[in-house]
């Protein structure tokens, strides 16, 4: 679709919610969930949410930031909730947030966050325009806000822009020297 009639989404439009047991063939041999079988979880569960920001097929440009802050055991159910944070031209950050349920005793525990960059692709496998992301919270405003910043600063470690061009990291920067 062209620029000019490009459509806007609310970030509610992208959540996804999905549960998973973990179950003895998903350990790794300690008990615990493997990671690996955790980012294949944390990956489908963001693909729906850059589908349904996008309105077709998105893939998985990157994989930044995952935080593993405590381990999942067999037996508890993964609890896995994702949202678009920011889109930009072809390209959106979707954030993945993962809670462990222990079904003895109802309780739950956030284990991991991670944001994934996805590109949304047509039938000629060639990136597509996708739809503005409206933030409407103050904390949908920060993520999309923080969004930029990071994707300033993956280009520049990947050395496709310099500084000089990564408007969101230098006005965070800015802020961040004088305060």
């Amino acid at each position: 679709m062209p620029s000019d009639e490009r459509k806007s989404r609310r970030v509610a439009d992208s959540t996804c919610t999905m549960s998973e047991i973990v179950l003895p063939n998903d350990g790794n041999g300690l008990g615990n969930l493997m990671g690996g079988r955790l980012l294949h979880w944390m990956d489908i569960c963001a693909s729906i949410s850059s589908r349904r920001h996008a309105g077709m097929v998105c893939v998985t440009a990157g994989i930044d930031s995952v935080d593993f802050k405590s381990p999942i055991r067999e037996g508890e159910i993964v609890i896995l909730m994702s949202h678009v944070n920011r889109a930009f031209r072809s390209s959106m950050e979707v954030e993945i947030n993962v809670w462990a349920e222990n079904t003895q005793t109802g309780s739950r525990r956030r284990c991991n966050r991670a944001f994934f960059t996805f590109v949304a692709i047509g039938t000629d496998e060639k990136p597509r325009v996708i739809p503005d992301l409206i933030p409407e919270s103050e904390d949908e405003h920060q993520r999309f806000k923080d969004a930029g910043v990071r994707r300033d600063f993956r280009l520049l470690l990947s050395e496709r822009i310099s500084l000089e061009n990564a408007p969101h990291l230098s006005a965070y920067l800015d802020t961040r020297r004088f305060s």
